[in-house]
């Protein structure tokens, strides 16, 4: 699921002070919009898929994380001090393949998620911007296999269905998925390089709404693994354009 929120700069500005004469100045209300491109690490379960991985006779399993790409941004409402609303999507997907037996056989993960994002930003930390918030959205796991031998051709199509034990002489076309709602707690730091560019770390834990799995064409699938689940802890950077004033 590829989504990209880019939020048009937006500015107000509100300042809120307590400075006088020989008084120190008091915390500022944060205020800007940015948006940008935020590379994100995924940390699921993979240890369900790669036993899968083995069973097809494919010798190299997949890591720990998941790259995924995409963007997101936000703005501060001025309603609020310090409360800023955007959005954010992301996407990646892992591939393996191999042949044994005189079959391709290959095995894909994609993981997606994009939603609101809600932040406060802490006031009392200047200079650089530290928020908590969550992001309000939807996600998708998937798992895609094939077993193919050869071309196909038009004309000699084979559409008859193929059972949950193919035989060895069979090819295979199979997508499991798992799609969720989720609220995810976050924390991300923005540290502005100047008042239009800031890197962006952070991270959060994705808590999904609906650990039911489907098959092929939204075929109830049974019998998933406990483990196999859309929750993860992410780690996120980012490069984010804007205006800033933190």
């Amino acid at each position: 699921m590829k989504k990209i929120l880019f939020i048009s700069v937006f500015i107000m500005l509100v300042p809120v002070t307590r400075a006088q004469d020989g008084e120190d100045v008091g915390w500022v209300a944060r205020f800007g919009a940015a948006g940008g491109f935020t590379p994100t690490i995924v940390f699921p379960n993979l240890n369900p898929v790669n036993d899968l991985i083995k069973s097809l006779q494919i010798n190299q399993t997949f890591g720990k994380g998941v790259l995924t790409l995409g963007g997101g941004g936000y703005a501060y409402i001025m309603l609020v001090d310090n409360l800023r609303i955007g959005g954010m999507g992301i996407s990646g997907t892992l591939k393996t393949s191999g042949s044994s037996g005189g079959f391709d056989r290959e095995v894909d993960y994609s993981y997606g998620l994009g939603g609101v994002s809600l932040e406060y930003t802490l006031p009392f930390i200047s200079r650089i911007a530290v928020s908590v918030g969550a992001i309000i959205g939807a996600g998708t796991s998937s798992i895609q296999i094939y077993k193919n031998k050869g071309d196909y051709y038009w004309s000699n199509l084979n559409l008859t269905p193929v059972d949950n034990n193919p035989q060895p002489d069979q090819d295979m076309n199979r997508k499991y998925t798992n799609s969720f709602f989720t609220v995810t707690p976050t924390l991300n730091v923005d540290i502005p390089l100047n008042r239009f560019i800031a890197f962006r770390i952070g991270g959060g834990y994705v808590i999904p709404f609906n650990n039911g799995w489907r098959a092929d064409n939204d075929r109830n699938l049974s019998g998933v693994p406990s483990d196999l689940t859309s929750s993860t802890f992410f780690i996120q950077t980012g490069i984010y354009f804007g205006l800033f004033a933190f």
